[in-house]
């Protein structure tokens, strides 16, 4: 079976052993769900392992790929700014949804309390970020790292991130043949990485089992109808995004019905859907730009693969909700400073999402540890997963070709 199927049952499972042992408390279901908690912590220990490495190469490798910045010139700066633009518009908007929908699931003290507890089965490594976080003017200064490897080791990964980025954009300015050979680099260690997740994800209809079984024999129906909460306010965001921002910038900027892109765009947006991988979707796309809506091949070759790669307006709404999420979960108070920093958080991890599926939970580690979540928190959301994956990477493809037609409009093409 397909590793989703697998969650799904994984889920599944988690969710009836753990409401068995919570309606019926007898003794052997309640200590066969508190014994398996074990595995998941195993589980939530091998993802930590990965996030680091994964995080620093993919980032590197998507920047410096770009090559030099004056090479890159107009069209790059369009495009970036169109797919980075959004991205911050799907951040505001993630807020603001989980804001209107989260408080319709309850969650007590009581149940906030007992998941803090169970979440110092954490690494030590994200603890001991959670505690480090700096806040205000201080926020500012530590996101320029005095010493990056002890970010790294620390688990402080915004600065990580930043000394990454200027990193990558100072390989972009070497030589072709110098920059080459650093971005080869970065692609096979992240192609190693991305397997080693793979791997990890064999384990993880255990880890969710473990952990769901465990969270909801405590807690029975309240924290089933709290995730299902999570996974509507999720997806109506995701509408209002597509809705609110990606179709008037097609009607405004681009000049083309919002009937007619959704139809050009149709094909590209269920290979998404159902593939939930956006590289896996950019043949579709690429024919949908250039036969249907008369996207130059100039335009098209550059800006599809490059939101393929760096385009993830749809998670960066999805890790919104996400952290205010878990927030709610476990009892975290996130005033304006704190929102400010998750803001950041997100849409820097947004920039290091791999083109697989569930990667949005994995690049969702640094976003936690800014705002002092528990990593034990991404394991609930990676059985929940699927169903959101499927509609944000159907949203990220959406948005590709969104930019694309508005770059061409932009650059004076005619789109039909």
């Amino acid at each position: 079976m397909r590793s989703h199927v697998w969650m799904t049952i994984g889920l599944a499972a988690g969710l009836v052993l753990g409401l068995a042992a919570a309606t019926t408390q007898h003794p052997v279901l309640v200590t066969l769900a508190a014994s398996l908690r074990p595995l998941g912590t195993l589980f939530l220990n091998l993802l930590s392992m990965v996030v680091i490495p994964l995080v620093v190469t993919a980032l590197f490798a998507g920047v410096a790929g770009l090559g030099s910045i004056r090479r890159v010139g107009r069209l790059g700066i369009r495009t970036l700014g169109f797919f980075w633009a959004t991205t911050l518009a799907a951040i505001l908007i993630g807020f603001a949804v989980a804001a209107l929908f989260l408080p319709l699931a309850a969650v007590t003290p009581d149940q906030q309390a007992a998941l803090r507890q169970a979440a110092l089965a954490d690494s030590g490594l994200v603890r001991h970020a959670a505690e480090q976080i700096p806040t205000g003017a201080r926020f500012l200064v530590e996101l320029i790292p005095a010493n990056p490897v002890r970010a790294a080791v620390d688990g402080n990964l915004l600065p990580l991130i930043v000394f990454t980025t200027i990193f990558a954009v100072a390989a972009a300015g070497l030589p072709e043949e110098k920059r080459r050979t650093l971005t080869d680099l970065a692609d096979v260690a992240t192609g190693a990485l991305i397997r080693i997740v793979g791997w990890v994800l064999l384990l993880a209809p255990l880890g969710i089992l473990a952990l769901v079984a465990g969270a909801v024999a405590q807690f029975g129906w309240s924290l089933v109808k709290t995730m299902a909460v999570f996974v509507l306010a999720v997806i109506a965001g995701l509408a209002v995004f597509i809705a609110g921002v990606l179709l008037p910038a097609v009607t405004l900027v681009v000049r083309v019905k919002a009937a007619r892109f959704l139809k050009a765009s149709w094909p590209s947006m269920a290979m998404a859907f159902s593939t939930t991988s956006s590289l896996a979707t950019l043949p579709t796309m690429l024919a949908a730009a250039e036969q249907d809506l008369k996207i130059s091949r100039t335009v098209a070759s550059f800006a599809l693969p490059l939101g393929a790669s760096i385009n993830r307006s749809g998670s960066a709404l999805f890790q919104a909700v996400a952290i205010l999420f878990a927030a709610r979960l476990y009892g975290v108070v996130l005033g304006v400073p704190e929102m400010v920093q998750a803001g950041a958080a997100v849409f820097l991890a947004s920039l290091t999402v791999a083109s697989v599926p569930s990667a949005s939970i994995v690049s969702l580690a640094p976003a936690f540890t800014a705002t002092g979540l528990p990593l034990a928190g991404l394991t609930l959301l990676i059985g929940l997963d699927r169903i959101p994956d499927m509609f944000r990477t159907m949203t990220n493809v959406t948005g590709s070709l969104t930019g694309a037609g508005v770059v061409a409009a932009l650059e004076e093409e005619n789109v039909k």
